[in-house]
Formats: C-alpha cells, structure tokens, sequence
C-alpha cells in the first residue's frame, strides 16, 4: 500500500474541503488512491446530508444576485440550523453559487416532487406519443419514457441540474458536499429568476400584427 503523506491528505483536502482526520482515513481506505479516496468522501457526504435531511432548518440567508449587466437578477432561499452556519463562508459561497446556477441555468423548480402531478403525466404522454410515432414496440415505452423523463428532471429541477462550475456533479452533489463540510442540514427553499423582457416578446409581435392589420385596412 502506498504511504500515505501529510502532502497526500492536505491536497484531497483541499479539492473535497473535508476534515484532514476523514481524508487521511479514506486514503487509508483507498490505498492512497486519490480518486477513490475522494469519491468515498463523497459518497460518505451523501450518507451525512440523508442523516441530517430531516433536522429543521429556519436560519439561512435571503441572497440576490444580478448577471449580465443588470439583464438577469436572482433572488434566493437557502437554510442552515444555526445563525452561525449562516455566517460561515462556506455556507455563503454555496448561496452565491447556487444564485448563479439559477441564473445561467434558468430552473422553474428547486425538486421533483414540486412539479404538479398532472404536468408530469403530460409530458410522460407526450414522450410515449413521440415514441409511438417512432415506432417504437410498445413494451418499451415505460422504460424509455423513463428515461426521457429523468432528463427533463435535469432541464427543470435545480437539485438535478448539471453544477454551472463542474457538470460531472449535480446541485444536489455540491449541497451535500456543504452539508458534510458544514455539519447541519442545508435546504433549498425557493427562490425568483428575472430575465429583462421576459414574456414581452409575444405582446411585441401582437402589437407590430396590429399595425400590420391597420396600415392594410389604410389602404
């Protein structure tokens, strides 16, 4: 088994942001294999945020956050247990970044279970009308529409979209690496997108079909 350094555990340290005690363990563990070793840190994260999901969770901070010159602005959610987790900066740098995920990546809902029931069931049918028009066999409609809807789940939903600053990692991934980091549960409450001109675009239309219209009745 490869020795493992202090230089070893003070680098996965510095890429997990994990205690030194946790990483020189799961070197241990994963004969220092610095990939493995980081991604039992991770998988042992998961484990910690699950365990802490269902604490209550009331402090946290109201964050903004306006991109492209004023053209989107954010404004958003998240909660901690104690005021003082509120204040740690790791707790803050998770705001900023899940502010700017919401921003670049333009989510209509923080989780799944927050999409209304019937809209899932549309779009499920939509895909298996698609699929039929395909021809695809019948008995494969499930399990492909499964599929399609997974990525939908990834084009929607804030915890299952592709992290803006690492797409190999989820929201969800990055919120669970803060939970272990900071040691309380963390939650996404909610949060508003703005976008300069959203939903004008279609009055704009109507109003140049309109002058279209007159300028012909002029004639």
């Amino acid at each position: 088994m490869a020795e493992i350094t202090a230089k070893m555990v003070q680098e996965l340290r510095e890429k997990t942001g994990a205690g030194m005690m946790d990483c020189k363990k799961m070197l241990t563990e994963a004969a220092g294999d610095m990939a493995r070793a980081e991604e039992l840190l991770k998988q042992k994260g998961l484990a910690a945020a699950a365990k802490k999901s269902g604490r209550t969770a009331t402090e946290g901070a109201v964050s903004s956050y306006i991109h492209l010159g004023g053209k989107i602005g954010v404004l958003l959610e998240v909660n901690c247990e104690t005021d003082f987790a509120a204040r740690n900066e790791a707790f803050q740098a998770l705001v900023k970044d899940v502010a700017m995920q919401v921003a670049a990546a333009a989510p209509l809902y923080v989780r799944r279970e927050e999409i209304p029931a019937e809209l899932v069931r549309k779009e499920v049918e939509l895909v298996k009308a698609q699929l039929r028009e395909q021809k695809k066999p019948e008995a494969m409609l499930e399990k492909i529409a499964a599929g399609k809807l997974d990525r939908y789940f990834s084009e929607v939903v804030l915890l299952e979209q592709p992290f803006v600053k690492d797409d190999k990692k989820k929201v969800s991934d990055i919120l669970a690496e803060a939970v272990a980091k900071i040691g309380e549960n963390i939650q996404i409450r909610r949060f508003a997108r703005y976008a300069l001109g959203e939903g004008l675009e279609k009055k704009q239309e109507n109003y140049a079909e309109e002058v279209a219209k007159a300028a012909g009745a002029v004639k």
